[in-house]
């Protein structure tokens, strides 16, 4: 399931998917912005930093999974 706002200008704000950016793609101008960098620490656990987001870093997570789904989570409740 994908959350998809639609502001008042008529533009969309998603998390991005592949798939769900394939499909909005041929409706007009695509700008995709980084939201939050995954990335492993150096006791080879995997953080989320959601600074470009204006949030904290999420973890330490014992997978890059779990830093994922983590990262997608905080940007759902953060964007809508």
């Amino acid at each position: 399931m994908y959350t998809i706002a639609i502001e008042q200008d008529g533009s969309l704000t998603f998390v991005h998917s592949d798939q769900v950016a394939a499909m909005l793609a041929p409706l007009g101008q695509v700008t995709i912005k980084r939201a939050s960098h995954v990335e492993p620490n150096e006791q080879a656990q995997w953080e989320a930093d959601m600074s470009p987001s204006g949030g904290e870093t999420l973890g330490p997570f014992p997978t890059r999974t779990q830093a994922l789904s983590a990262e997608v989570e905080w940007l759902n409740k953060k964007l809508f």
